[in-house]
């Protein structure tokens, strides 16, 4: 057996419904399934689907009971350590999905830019924006990272 690919990531959203939307109306995912399940304390759990069908963000409202890494940050100033660092999707276009973000109220965290990476260097072009939510998001536009020998 061998893993086949990245199934989902979960986010608890402090804005279950606008977290939904900045996913579905600015990303592009569309919810797939919709539950509860009162034994946990989960009121509201979205499977949001990405465009490419492949992977999905499981969304649960702000007081479901779920497994979690690291602490919750108790502002939007603070850092959550131990926490996932940021949710990162290919993309075709930096610089429009990051104006579309921000003009749906993502907050700005690095602007669009080229930057070269490692040696033999590899060129990417991304921007991060921290969602309505407060989740970190990278935009990157297609690059191939795999450069071991074949």
């Amino acid at each position: 057996m061998s893993v086949k690919g990245l199934s989902h990531v979960a986010i608890q959203a402090k804005d279950y419904k606008g977290t939904i939307a900045f996913y579905t109306e600015v990303l592009g995912f569309k919810v797939g399934h919709y539950w509860s399940l009162p034994s946990f304390n989960i009121k509201e759990a979205s499977m949001l689907v990405s465009p490419d069908r492949r992977t999905c963000i499981e969304i649960f409202d702000n007081e479901a009971v779920i497994p979690a890494q690291g602490k919750k940050a108790s502002s939007d100033e603070e850092v959550a350590y131990g926490a996932l660092l940021h949710l990162a999707f290919y993309v075709s276009d930096v610089d429009d999905i990051y104006q579309k973000a921000i003009a749906y109220g993502a907050k700005a965290c690095v602007e669009p830019s080229q930057m070269s990476l490692g040696e033999p260097p590899l060129v990417v072009k991304n921007a991060l924006v921290y969602s309505p939510n407060g989740e970190v998001i990278e935009f990157i536009e297609d690059v191939d990272f795999d450069r071991s020998p074949a």
